[in-house]
Protein backbone atom coordinates (compact mmCIF):
# COMPACT_ATOMS: atom_id res chain seq x y z
CA UNK A 1 0.00 0.00 0.00
CA UNK A 2 2.95 2.66 0.78
CA UNK A 3 4.74 1.27 -2.56
CA UNK A 4 1.19 2.08 -4.72
CA UNK A 5 0.80 5.70 -2.72
CA UNK A 6 4.21 6.55 -3.90
CA UNK A 7 3.58 5.36 -7.21
CA UNK A 8 0.68 7.43 -7.62
CA UNK A 9 2.10 10.62 -6.20
CA UNK A 10 5.16 9.88 -8.87
CA UNK A 11 2.75 9.43 -11.77
CA UNK A 12 1.48 13.20 -11.48
CA UNK A 13 4.55 15.11 -11.27
CA UNK A 14 6.25 12.80 -14.20
CA UNK A 15 3.43 14.23 -16.61
CA UNK A 16 3.66 17.78 -14.95
CA UNK A 17 7.68 17.46 -15.38
CA UNK A 18 6.86 16.12 -19.05
CA UNK A 19 4.45 19.07 -19.72
CA UNK A 20 7.19 21.47 -18.30
CA UNK A 21 9.81 19.69 -20.61
CA UNK A 22 7.54 19.89 -23.66
CA UNK A 23 6.83 23.68 -23.07
CA UNK A 24 10.42 24.73 -22.62
CA UNK A 25 11.73 22.68 -25.80
CA UNK A 26 8.78 24.50 -28.02
CA UNK A 27 9.93 27.74 -26.86
CA UNK A 28 13.71 27.13 -27.60
CA UNK A 29 12.18 25.81 -31.21
CA UNK A 30 10.88 28.86 -31.89
CA UNK A 31 13.45 30.83 -30.04
CA UNK A 32 16.19 29.24 -32.99
CA UNK A 33 13.38 29.40 -35.42
CA UNK A 34 11.82 32.24 -35.45
CA UNK A 35 12.68 33.08 -39.23
CA UNK A 36 10.97 29.85 -40.22
CA UNK A 37 7.73 31.02 -37.97
CA UNK A 38 7.91 34.42 -39.22
CA UNK A 39 7.57 33.51 -42.83
CA UNK A 40 4.80 30.91 -42.13
CA UNK A 41 3.21 33.86 -40.69
CA UNK A 42 2.54 36.04 -43.75
CA UNK A 43 0.56 32.75 -45.60
CA UNK A 44 -1.56 31.73 -42.22
CA UNK A 45 -2.45 35.76 -42.27
CA UNK A 46 -3.31 35.65 -45.78
CA UNK A 47 -5.34 32.80 -45.64
CA UNK A 48 -7.30 33.78 -42.66
CA UNK A 49 -8.34 37.44 -44.13
CA UNK A 50 -8.98 36.27 -48.02
CA UNK A 51 -10.34 32.39 -47.15
CA UNK A 52 -11.65 32.36 -43.37
CA UNK A 53 -13.51 35.67 -42.61
CA UNK A 54 -15.44 35.54 -45.86
CA UNK A 55 -17.11 33.19 -44.90
CA UNK A 56 -19.19 34.45 -42.97
CA UNK A 57 -21.17 35.85 -46.53
CA UNK A 58 -22.59 32.43 -46.83
CA UNK A 59 -25.14 33.75 -44.77
CA UNK A 60 -26.77 35.29 -47.87
CA UNK A 61 -27.94 32.31 -48.72
CA UNK A 62 -29.94 31.78 -45.86
CA UNK A 63 -31.40 35.36 -46.30
CA UNK A 64 -33.31 37.72 -48.08
CA UNK A 65 -29.91 39.46 -49.62
CA UNK A 66 -30.65 43.15 -49.67
CA UNK A 67 -27.33 45.20 -50.33
CA UNK A 68 -28.53 48.01 -48.40
CA UNK A 69 -28.96 46.65 -45.56
CA UNK A 70 -25.78 44.42 -45.57
CA UNK A 71 -25.60 40.88 -44.72
CA UNK A 72 -26.83 40.85 -41.32
CA UNK A 73 -29.69 43.48 -41.09
CA UNK A 74 -31.27 41.08 -44.45
CA UNK A 75 -34.38 39.23 -43.21
CA UNK A 76 -33.89 35.30 -43.14
CA UNK A 77 -35.92 33.31 -45.11
CA UNK A 78 -34.30 29.44 -44.65
CA UNK A 79 -34.11 27.43 -47.03
CA UNK A 80 -36.42 28.96 -49.72
CA UNK A 81 -33.51 29.68 -51.90
CA UNK A 82 -32.68 25.75 -52.13
CA UNK A 83 -35.61 24.62 -53.14
CA UNK A 84 -35.85 27.43 -55.55
CA UNK A 85 -32.54 26.11 -57.01
CA UNK A 86 -33.62 22.40 -57.40
CA UNK A 87 -37.15 23.54 -58.84
CA UNK A 88 -35.10 25.11 -61.85
CA UNK A 89 -35.22 23.26 -64.63
CA UNK A 90 -31.62 24.99 -65.78
CA UNK A 91 -29.80 24.25 -62.47
CA UNK A 92 -30.01 20.07 -63.70
CA UNK A 93 -28.76 21.16 -67.04
CA UNK A 94 -25.81 23.38 -65.92
CA UNK A 95 -25.20 20.05 -63.07
CA UNK A 96 -25.56 17.87 -65.54
CA UNK A 97 -22.52 19.86 -67.94
CA UNK A 98 -20.31 20.53 -65.23
CA UNK A 99 -20.06 16.74 -64.19
CA UNK A 100 -19.65 15.83 -67.83
CA UNK A 101 -16.54 18.29 -68.51
CA UNK A 102 -15.15 17.52 -65.19
CA UNK A 103 -15.53 13.90 -65.69
CA UNK A 104 -14.29 14.16 -69.48
CA UNK A 105 -11.41 16.47 -68.21
CA UNK A 106 -10.34 13.56 -65.36
CA UNK A 107 -10.21 10.72 -67.59
CA UNK A 108 -8.50 12.66 -70.77
CA UNK A 109 -6.44 15.55 -69.07
CA UNK A 110 -5.51 13.99 -65.82
CA UNK A 111 -3.36 11.28 -67.40
CA UNK A 112 -1.59 13.47 -69.65
CA UNK A 113 0.88 15.07 -67.60
CA UNK A 114 1.69 11.55 -66.27
CA UNK A 115 2.27 10.63 -69.69
CA UNK A 116 4.46 13.51 -70.49
CA UNK A 117 6.46 13.17 -67.32
CA UNK A 118 7.21 9.54 -68.39
CA UNK A 119 8.44 10.61 -71.72
CA UNK A 120 10.10 13.30 -69.93
CA UNK A 121 12.06 11.45 -67.73
CA UNK A 122 13.18 9.12 -70.50
CA UNK A 123 15.01 11.46 -72.61
CA UNK A 124 18.69 11.70 -72.19
CA UNK A 125 19.63 15.03 -74.78
CA UNK A 126 19.60 17.32 -71.79
CA UNK A 127 19.07 20.58 -73.76
CA UNK A 128 15.84 19.19 -75.88
CA UNK A 129 14.84 17.71 -72.50
CA UNK A 130 15.22 21.48 -71.49
CA UNK A 131 13.56 22.54 -74.46
CA UNK A 132 10.58 20.54 -74.43
CA UNK A 133 9.87 21.49 -70.81
CA UNK A 134 9.77 24.96 -71.82
CA UNK A 135 7.61 24.84 -74.55
CA UNK A 136 5.29 22.39 -72.86
CA UNK A 137 4.80 25.04 -70.07
CA UNK A 138 4.10 28.07 -71.92
CA UNK A 139 0.43 27.59 -72.76
CA UNK A 140 -0.04 27.70 -69.17
CA UNK A 141 1.05 31.43 -68.76
CA UNK A 142 -1.44 32.15 -71.82
CA UNK A 143 -4.84 33.19 -70.45
CA UNK A 144 -7.82 31.91 -71.47
CA UNK A 145 -9.03 35.18 -73.60
CA UNK A 146 -6.03 34.97 -75.75
CA UNK A 147 -6.22 30.96 -75.79
CA UNK A 148 -10.27 31.41 -76.68
CA UNK A 149 -9.07 34.43 -79.55
CA UNK A 150 -6.74 31.74 -81.13
CA UNK A 151 -9.20 28.62 -80.46
CA UNK A 152 -11.58 30.97 -82.94
CA UNK A 153 -8.81 31.91 -85.70
CA UNK A 154 -7.80 28.52 -85.83
CA UNK A 155 -11.33 26.36 -85.60
CA UNK A 156 -14.03 28.71 -86.74
CA UNK A 157 -16.73 27.17 -89.36
CA UNK A 158 -15.73 30.01 -91.84
CA UNK A 159 -12.90 31.92 -91.09
CA UNK A 160 -10.64 29.13 -89.24
CA UNK A 161 -7.47 28.23 -90.77
CA UNK A 162 -7.93 24.30 -89.86
CA UNK A 163 -11.16 24.57 -91.85
CA UNK A 164 -9.41 26.52 -94.52
CA UNK A 165 -7.28 23.29 -95.33
CA UNK A 166 -9.73 21.42 -94.82
CA UNK A 167 -11.73 22.92 -97.56
CA UNK A 168 -8.60 22.94 -99.68
CA UNK A 169 -7.69 19.20 -98.68
CA UNK A 170 -11.62 18.78 -100.25
CA UNK A 171 -12.62 17.10 -96.99
CA UNK A 172 -15.38 20.09 -96.06
CA UNK A 173 -15.71 21.76 -92.75
CA UNK A 174 -15.99 21.11 -89.85
CA UNK A 175 -17.70 22.55 -86.87
CA UNK A 176 -16.07 22.67 -84.01
CA UNK A 177 -17.26 25.05 -82.27
CA UNK A 178 -20.98 25.46 -83.36
CA UNK A 179 -21.30 21.52 -83.08
CA UNK A 180 -22.10 20.42 -79.42
CA UNK A 181 -20.09 17.38 -79.73
CA UNK A 182 -17.14 18.83 -81.89
CA UNK A 183 -17.71 21.93 -79.17
CA UNK A 184 -16.86 19.47 -76.14
CA UNK A 185 -14.31 17.51 -78.00
CA UNK A 186 -12.49 21.59 -78.54
CA UNK A 187 -13.25 22.20 -74.68
CA UNK A 188 -11.43 18.94 -73.58
CA UNK A 189 -8.66 19.12 -76.32
CA UNK A 190 -7.69 23.18 -75.40
CA UNK A 191 -7.63 22.46 -71.27
CA UNK A 192 -4.81 19.22 -71.84
CA UNK A 193 -3.06 21.71 -74.23
CA UNK A 194 -2.76 24.26 -71.98
CA UNK A 195 -2.54 22.30 -68.51
CA UNK A 196 -0.43 18.66 -68.97
CA UNK A 197 2.70 20.59 -69.02
CA UNK A 198 2.30 22.64 -66.20
CA UNK A 199 0.80 19.40 -64.41
CA UNK A 200 4.30 17.44 -65.45
CA UNK A 201 6.13 19.69 -63.28
CA UNK A 202 4.81 17.72 -59.61
CA UNK A 203 5.61 14.40 -61.86
CA UNK A 204 8.98 15.24 -62.43
CA UNK A 205 9.74 16.52 -58.72
CA UNK A 206 8.41 12.92 -57.51
CA UNK A 207 10.53 10.98 -60.23
CA UNK A 208 13.59 12.66 -58.51
CA UNK A 209 12.73 10.64 -55.27
CA UNK A 210 13.03 7.25 -57.04
CA UNK A 211 15.87 5.62 -56.03
CA UNK A 212 18.10 5.00 -59.26
CA UNK A 213 19.83 1.96 -57.86
CA UNK A 214 16.38 0.57 -58.86
CA UNK A 215 17.08 1.29 -62.57
CA UNK A 216 20.70 0.29 -62.19
CA UNK A 217 19.23 -3.57 -60.87
CA UNK A 218 16.73 -3.36 -63.60
CA UNK A 219 19.27 -3.08 -66.36
CA UNK A 220 21.33 -5.74 -64.91
CA UNK A 221 18.17 -7.96 -64.78
CA UNK A 222 18.11 -7.11 -68.23
CA UNK A 223 14.43 -5.09 -68.24
CA UNK A 224 13.78 -3.10 -71.02
CA UNK A 225 12.44 0.66 -70.75
CA UNK A 226 8.57 -0.28 -70.58
CA UNK A 227 9.30 -3.03 -67.96
CA UNK A 228 11.38 -0.23 -66.00
CA UNK A 229 8.40 2.01 -66.30
CA UNK A 230 5.96 -0.14 -65.14
CA UNK A 231 7.20 -1.80 -62.25
CA UNK A 232 9.59 0.80 -61.16
CA UNK A 233 8.73 4.58 -62.16
CA UNK A 234 4.98 4.07 -61.80
CA UNK A 235 4.95 2.46 -58.43
CA UNK A 236 7.52 5.30 -57.50
CA UNK A 237 5.30 8.09 -58.25
CA UNK A 238 1.69 6.14 -57.15
CA UNK A 239 1.33 8.02 -54.11
CA UNK A 240 1.62 11.60 -55.96
CA UNK A 241 -1.06 10.19 -58.66
CA UNK A 242 -3.30 9.18 -55.83
CA UNK A 243 -2.96 12.31 -53.90
CA UNK A 244 -3.62 14.67 -57.12
CA UNK A 245 -6.43 12.23 -58.24
CA UNK A 246 -8.28 12.42 -54.63
CA UNK A 247 -8.20 16.45 -55.16
CA UNK A 248 -9.85 16.59 -58.83
CA UNK A 249 -12.25 14.24 -57.71
CA UNK A 250 -13.16 16.78 -55.50
CA UNK A 251 -13.55 19.35 -57.55
CA UNK A 252 -15.96 17.45 -59.56
CA UNK A 253 -18.62 20.09 -58.58
CA UNK A 254 -16.87 23.01 -59.24
CA UNK A 255 -15.26 24.05 -62.75
CA UNK A 256 -13.51 27.18 -63.81
CA UNK A 257 -15.31 30.19 -65.26
CA UNK A 258 -12.89 31.66 -67.59
CA UNK A 259 -12.23 28.25 -70.10
CA UNK A 260 -16.59 27.44 -70.45
CA UNK A 261 -16.99 31.08 -71.10
CA UNK A 262 -14.55 32.23 -73.48
CA UNK A 263 -15.20 29.20 -75.57
CA UNK A 264 -18.85 29.48 -75.41
CA UNK A 265 -21.33 30.35 -77.98
CA UNK A 266 -25.31 30.62 -78.38
CA UNK A 267 -25.20 27.71 -80.67
CA UNK A 268 -23.51 25.07 -77.82
CA UNK A 269 -25.53 26.43 -74.79
CA UNK A 270 -27.27 23.12 -73.86
CA UNK A 271 -23.52 21.56 -73.37
CA UNK A 272 -21.41 24.93 -72.44
CA UNK A 273 -23.36 26.10 -69.93
CA UNK A 274 -21.95 24.91 -66.65
CA UNK A 275 -22.58 26.12 -62.44
CA UNK A 276 -20.09 29.17 -62.55
CA UNK A 277 -21.22 30.68 -65.67
CA UNK A 278 -24.67 29.85 -64.56
CA UNK A 279 -23.65 32.11 -61.13
CA UNK A 280 -22.66 34.70 -62.75
CA UNK A 281 -25.83 35.20 -64.70
CA UNK A 282 -27.73 34.67 -61.82
CA UNK A 283 -25.80 36.63 -59.44
CA UNK A 284 -24.41 39.34 -61.29
CA UNK A 285 -26.29 39.96 -64.63
CA UNK A 286 -29.60 39.52 -62.69
CA UNK A 287 -28.56 40.48 -59.08
CA UNK A 288 -29.92 37.68 -57.36
CA UNK A 289 -27.13 37.48 -54.68
CA UNK A 290 -28.97 34.76 -52.40
CA UNK A 291 -29.61 32.22 -55.32
CA UNK A 292 -25.73 32.71 -56.57
CA UNK A 293 -24.74 31.84 -52.84
CA UNK A 294 -26.68 29.49 -52.29
CA UNK A 295 -25.71 27.40 -55.61
CA UNK A 296 -22.07 28.21 -54.67
CA UNK A 297 -22.81 26.49 -51.27
CA UNK A 298 -24.36 23.48 -52.70
CA UNK A 299 -21.61 23.01 -54.73
CA UNK A 300 -18.96 23.27 -51.84
CA UNK A 301 -20.95 20.70 -49.99
CA UNK A 302 -20.78 18.28 -53.22
CA UNK A 303 -17.07 18.86 -53.61
CA UNK A 304 -16.55 18.02 -50.15
CA UNK A 305 -18.66 14.79 -50.25
CA UNK A 306 -16.82 13.90 -53.57
CA UNK A 307 -13.33 14.66 -51.66
CA UNK A 308 -14.24 12.61 -48.35
CA UNK A 309 -15.70 9.86 -50.70
CA UNK A 310 -12.49 9.57 -52.82
CA UNK A 311 -10.26 9.77 -50.24
CA UNK A 312 -12.16 6.81 -47.99
CA UNK A 313 -12.20 4.76 -51.57
CA UNK A 314 -8.49 5.39 -51.26
CA UNK A 315 -7.27 4.51 -48.10
CA UNK A 316 -9.83 0.87 -48.45
CA UNK A 317 -8.43 0.24 -51.67
CA UNK A 318 -4.55 1.34 -52.06
CA UNK A 319 -3.97 2.15 -48.35
CA UNK A 320 -3.34 5.58 -49.45
CA UNK A 321 -4.69 9.11 -49.00
CA UNK A 322 -4.57 12.96 -48.32
CA UNK A 323 -4.84 12.04 -44.38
Amino acid sequence: MPGNKRMAETVPASAAALRTSVRKRSRLSVGQDWQLYALLFVPMVYFLVFKYVPMYGVTIAFKEFNMFQGVWNSPWIGLDAFREIFQMKDFYKVLRNTMLLNLLDLVISFPAPIILALLLNEIRIHWFKKGAQTVLYLPHFISWVIIGGMVYQLLSTNTGLVNHLLTAMGLGTVPFLTDPLYWIITYVGTGVWQNAGWGTIIYLAALTGINRELYEAADVDGAGRLRKIWNITLPGIKPTIIILLIINIGHMASIGFERPFVLANPLVTDVSDVISTFVYKVGVQSARFTIATAIGLFQAVVGLVFLLSANYISKKVTDQGIW
